[in-house]
């Protein structure tokens, strides 16, 4: 499996050689995020078949992107293998796996 890198401006703010890929987004696992550039928002939104999702905003040299990532704390049944993982928005984070 390729290496998953998540970078803004050149800096990576995720990467990850074991990830999971669902409806052509790639979510990290927990483990593999830099904690310091995010921060939990009270943002959230729902997914039929994945639940809840909750949100972070990231901060990279002063460059702050609202709500770019997501993740699920408590997924559905069927999203179970992703609970926690985090996942970006393409038009804000720059995605590889290369």
């Amino acid at each position: 499996m390729p290496t998953a890198t998540a970078k803004i401006n050149g800096t990576t703010i995720a990467s990850a050689d074991s990830y999971e890929t669902v409806e052509g987004n790639v979510y990290f696992p927990p483990s593999s995020i830099n904690k310091d550039f995010f921060k939990s928002t009270g943002t959230h939104t729902h997914c039929p078949w994945k639940g809840d999702a909750s949100y972070y905003t990231i901060e990279v040299d002063g460059k702050v992107l609202k709500d770019a990532a997501w993740y699920y704390p408590e997924p559905l049944e069927k999203a179970k293998h992703i609970k926690d993982f985090v996942a970006f928005y393409k038009s804000k984070v720059d995605i590889s796996t290369e």
